[in-house]
């Protein structure tokens, strides 16, 4: 399976919070699958930290890369999908997550409850 990690999932799993369901953790530590963060992700992450919203490792790049998670990078095609999605969602960060499930085939795992509007693969926490 190739996972891509939302916001919350990804902070959940690196604080070992319990509101992460243990299948979920489970899938995110099997070898077999392949575990991605978006850029868009970091990003969110790197925002609403400096307005003091959430807390999360001062070492972020060094955390994912000893996950063994890949990062994936934002491309002009995966901004053209995220502009042409249907307005079921206007945040854009998860619209950029959307876009590129879409576009590189992957399963999103995220606890906002719009996504499934889009019709695409997740794994609902």
């Amino acid at each position: 399976m190739k996972l891509l990690l939302d916001t919350h999932v990804l902070i959940w799993y690196l604080a070992d919070d319990p509101k992460l369901p243990s299948a979920i953790r489970d899938l995110i530590v099997d070898p077999h699958n392949h575990v991605f963060v978006s850029v868009a992700t970091v990003w969110e992450i790197a925002i609403k930290k400096a307005l003091g919203k959430l807390s999360s490792p001062d070492n972020l790049p060094e955390v994912l890369v000893a996950c063994a998670f890949e990062v994936l990078q934002i491309n002009i095609f995966h901004a053209l999908e995220a502009g042409a999605l249907p307005r079921h969602h206007d945040d854009p960060f998860d619209r950029m997550l959307v876009a590129q499930a879409i576009l590189e085939g992957l399963t999103l795992a995220t606890s906002d409850s719009r996504i499934p509007a889009y019709n695409i693969s997740i794994l609902t926490v």
